[in-house]
C-alpha cells in the first residue's frame, strides 16, 4: 500500500497546497481541527523522527513558523500550536512525518494538558541529561 503523503508530495494525489519548497509541501488538513489547520510534510518519505533528514526537519519548522504567523495575521487564531506526533502511541495516524500547524482559539475544542507527578530531582535530571548527551554522541 502506498503512502498518501508521498502521493501528495509528488502531485499524484489531490491536496489544497498552501506552499512548497524543494524539501517540503504544506497543505490543508482534510480533517481540520479548526479553520486554517495545515500540515507540513517532507517530500522525501520519512515514517517518523528517526527517519527524518535534519535539513527536512529544519525546513518543516521554518515553513511551519511562517504558516503560524500567517494564520495569526489573518485572524484565524490568537495563538498557535506546532505539533508533530511520532509513533502510534503519540497519536500519529499517517506514518509519514508531518507537522500540524494549528491556529488556536479559546473555544476551538482542542485541549492540550499534561499530568505531571511533581518536580524531578536535580540528580535525576542530570543523570538523564547525561544519558541523552551520550546517545547524541
Amino acid at each position: 500500500m502506498g503512502c498518501i503523503f508521498c502521493d501528495i508530495a509528488t502531485g499524484d494525489a489531490e491536496a489544497s497546497i498552501v506552499t512548497s519548497t524543494d524539501r517540503v509541501v504544506a497543505f490543508m488538513d482534510l480533517f481540520p481541527i479548526g479553520e486554517g489547520h495545515v500540515l507540513v510534510i517532507p517530500r522525501a518519505h520519512a515514517a517518523g523522527l528517526a527517519d527524518l533528514d535534519d535539513e527536512d526537519a529544519a525546513e518543516m519548522m521554518r515553513v511551519g513558523r511562517r504558516l503560524g504567523a500567517a494564520q495569526l495575521a489573518l485572524g484565524l487564531g490568537i495563538g498557535a500550536n506546532l505539533f508533530l506526533a511520532d509513533g502510534e502511541v503519540a497519536g500519529q495516524e499517517v506514518f509519514h512525518a508531518h507537522l500540524h500547524v494549528l491556529p488556536r482559539n479559546p473555544a476551538d475544542g482542542l485541549h492540550v494538558s499534561f499530568d505531571r507527578a511533581g518536580p524531578a530531582t536535580r540528580t535525576d535530571l542530570d543523570a538523564m541529561a547525561g544519558r541523552l548527551a551520550d546517545r547524541l554522541g
